[in-house]
C-alpha cells in the first residue's frame, strides 16, 4: 500500500518549530532512516494508527512495555479506576507495596526495591548507589550500551579497544567522563585488563544482559555474564544488570532468570509501568539500605510510586504468569524472525538475526553473526536498513526506526499479523532489489 501522510507531515513541520528536531526523543525523528515520522493517534492490540488513518502492525510497542499489546482492557480499566481516586499524591500509597511485592517475587536478585520515574533515573541512581556502597568512583560499561542519558553513561569507547571514555555528547565534562571505562561487549579479556589497570578503583560493571540499543546482541555463550559475575566478586565490585529493556521480556524473571546469573543490583522500567512512565532499581538488602532515608546515598522523586503507574504495572505483571505465556511469545517471535530471514534469502539480501525471547533484530550484513556494537557500525548495511524500514512502512508494518534498536513481539500479535508481516517483507525486499 502507499500511505497518505499529509497530516503527519504537517504535524512534523509544526513540531520542528516548537521542539528540538520536532521530537521529544531523538530516534523518533527518523534521522537514520529518512522520511517523515508518523504521528500516532491511537493504538489497540498489535496495531497503531496514525493521524492520517493509516494502520500499522507494530513491533516497537512503545519500545517494549506493551507486552500485552496496546490498550489492554484490564490495564486501561485499572488506570481509569485509580485515576478517579487521585492521579498523584506525592505521598505513600498501598499500590507501591503491592507492586514491590510482585516485582520482588518475580525477579530473583531483588530483595528491596525503589521506584523511580524512568529507566534513566533507575540506572543513574543504581550507579550512585554502587559508588556509595563501594567507596569507588570508576565503573565499566560496554560499547553501544545505552543506560539512559545521565552524563556518566554518554561515553563511547576508543577504536577497537577498551579505553578511558570520551564524552559522546556536548555538555558532558571530559574529566567526569574519564570515570567511565568502556569495553566491547562479549570481550572478557578487555574487562580483565581494565580491572588490572584500575586496581581498587572500579565500583561496578553495568551491562544489559541482552543488549537492545545496539540492536539485539546475543551472548556468544552464557559464560560471558558468569565471568562478569566472577570478576566482580574477586575485585569487590558490584554487578548491575540493566534490565530496563529485557526485564520481563526474555523470561518472567528477566535475563537473570533465563541465564541463571544473579546481579547485585537490577534496573527495571518499561513493562513494570504497563506503558506509563516508570523505573525501578533493586537488589541485595545490604546494598539497598544505603539509600536515603535508611542510608547516606540520596535519591528522591516527587512522582516516584505514582499510583497510575503502579496500577498499570500490577495489571500488566500479574498477567505474565499465565501458563505458557513466554513459550507462546517466543514461538511467535521465532516464526517471524525465521520468515524474515527466509524472505531475505529468497531476495538475495545478506542478513542475520539475533533473537532472545520476545526481542529481535534483523541485521543486513555479510557476517555470520553480530555480537558487538562495532559489528553493526562497520559491517551492517545501514543505508539498506533505512530503505527497508520505509518500504515496510508503506506495507503497513512499523519497525524501530534504527538498525541499532530491538523489535518486540507482544501477546496481542496474532499468527495472521505475522503472516502479513512476512508477506510485507517479501514485497518490500522485491521492490528494493528489482
Amino acid at each position: 500500500m502507499s500511505s497518505n501522510i499529509n497530516h503527519s507531515q504537517q504535524d512534523f513541520d509544526k513540531a520542528r518549530k516548537l521542539l528540538p528536531g520536532g521530537v521529544n526523543s531523538p530516534v523518533r525523528a527518523f534521522k537514520s532512516v529518512g522520511g517523515t515520522p508518523r504521528f500516532f493517534a491511537s493504538a489497540s492490540g498489535s496495531h497503531v494508527k496514525d493521524v492520517d488513518g493509516n494502520d500499522y502492525i507494530d513491533y516497537v510497542g512503545s519500545w517494549g512495555p506493551m507486552i500485552l499489546g496496546h490498550a489492554h482492557p484490564d490495564v486501561v480499566k485499572g488506570v481509569q479506576e485509580t485515576a478517579a481516586l487521585g492521579m498523584s499524591f506525592g505521598a505513600p500509597c498501598e499500590l507501591e507495596i503491592e507492586l514491590a511485592e510482585l516485582v520482588i517475587d518475580m525477579v530473583p536478585s531483588i530483595e528491596v526495591i525503589r521506584f523511580v520515574n524512568s529507566g534513566t533515573e533507575a540506572t543513574m541512581s543504581a550507579l550512585r548507589l554502587a559508588r556509595g556502597f563501594t567507596g569507588r568512583d570508576k565503573f565499566i560499561k560496554f560499547d553501544g550500551g545505552y543506560h539512559g542519558h545521565a552524563d556518566g553513561f554518554l561515553v563511547k569507547a576508543g577504536s577497537g579497544a577498551a579505553t578511558f571514555g570520551e564524552p559522546d555528547s556536548a555538555g558532558v565534562p571530559a574529566d567526569y567522563a574519564k570515570l567511565t571505562l568502556t569495553a566491547p561487549f562479549n570481550d572478557i579479556e578487555a574487562v580483565k585488563n581494565l580491572f588490572a589497570e584500575n586496581k581498587g578503583e572500579i565500583a561496578c560493571i553495568i551491562v544489559e544482559p541482552v543488549p537492545g540499543n545496539t540492536g539485539v546482541m546475543d551472548l556468544m555463550s552464557n559464560g560471558f555474564l558468569q565471568q562478569l559475575r566472577d570478576i566482580c566478586d574477586a575485585e569487590g565490585a558490584l554487578l548491575i544488570f540493566d534490565e530496563v529493556m529485557c526485564g520481563f521480556r526474555v523470561a518472567a524473571g528477566g535475563a537473570q532468570e533465563r541465564f541463571g546469573i544473579m546481579p547485585d543490583l537490577t534496573c527495571l522500567g518499561k513493562i513494570i509501568g504497563g506503558g506509563l512512565p516508570v523505573g525501578a532499581y533493586g537488589g541485595r538488602e545490604e546494598i539497598m539500605r544505603k539509600i536515603s532515608p535508611d542510608g547516606p546515598v540520596y535519591q528522591a522523586g516527587t512522582l516516584s510510586g505514582n499510583p497510575l503507574a503502579m496500577r498499570a504495572g500490577l495489571e500488566t505483571l500479574s498477567r505474565l504468569r499465565a501458563p505458557d505465556f513466554y513459550a507462546e511469545l517466543e514461538r511467535k517471535t521465532t516464526r517471524l524472525v525465521e520468515g524474515l530471514l527466509d524472505g531475505c534469502k529468497a531476495a538475495g539480501v545478506p542478513a542475520v538475526a539475533n533473537q532472545v525471547g520476545a526481542m529481535f533484530t534483523v541485521f543486513f550484513t555479510e557476517l555470520d553473526a553480530v555480537t558487538c556494537c562495532s559489528d553493526v557500525s562497520k559491517h551492517c548495511d545501514l543505508a539498506f536498513f533505512g530503505r527497508f524500514f520505509n518500504a515496510m512502512l508503506d506495507e503497513g508494518v512499523y519497525l524501530a526506526p534504527s538498525q541499532y534498536e530491538a523489535a518486540f513481539m507482544s501477546a496481542a500479535h496474532s499468527d495472521e499479523d505475522i503472516t502479513r508481516t512476512i508477506a510485507a517483507a517479501e514485497r518490500a525486499l522485491e521492490k528494493l532489489t528489482s
